[in-house]
């Protein structure tokens, strides 16, 4: 039958998140949200791979202020989820603000250092070193330099 299947539907939902209505800056983070917290996990590898679309979305304000907190608190129980995470987020830059704001990527990243699958670990340490380089002197000094520690 012709059944709604949310699992095999070609409409890629990443459309609905760029239309227009009133609600339009809200609209990215609660499919988001509903998509992350779905027990497809190919749904959430999905969202975690269009992060960068949604923060564009966002804009780089409500990136760092609800997009970055929602990704630290909600740490998922799939390796394969967290590896993307750890790899959107080491290209996260450009969109929480540049170097002024980058130490804010630091916190989800070292979240994910502290995971048991080592290959998770190892890209969130590649994508710590990746966003120090681009961190100011001064953020290096205070939060670089920790980060890198873990």
């Amino acid at each position: 039958g012709e059944g709604v299947q949310h699992t095999n539907n070609r409409n890629d939902p990443f459309e609905l998140t760029m239309t227009h209505d009133e609600d339009d800056t809200l609209y990215p983070i609660a499919v988001l949200i509903d998509e992350l917290k779905n027990e497809d996990v190919g749904l959430r590898l999905k969202s975690i791979r269009r992060l960068s679309t949604i923060a564009l979305a966002l804009g780089e304000e409500r990136t760092r202020d609800e997009l970055l907190p929602f990704l630290a608190d909600n740490v998922d129980d799939e390796d394969e989820i967290l590896l993307a995470m750890a790899e959107e987020l080491g290209q996260f830059v450009p969109y929480v603000g540049g170097k002024e704001h980058a130490k804010c990527l630091l916190v989800p990243l070292e979240s994910l250092c502290t995971v048991e699958e080592t290959v998770v670990r190892d890209k969130a340490v590649e994508s710590i070193v990746h966003v120090c380089t681009h961190l100011k002197d001064e953020d290096i000094v205070q939060y670089g330099v920790p980060a890198v520690k873990v």
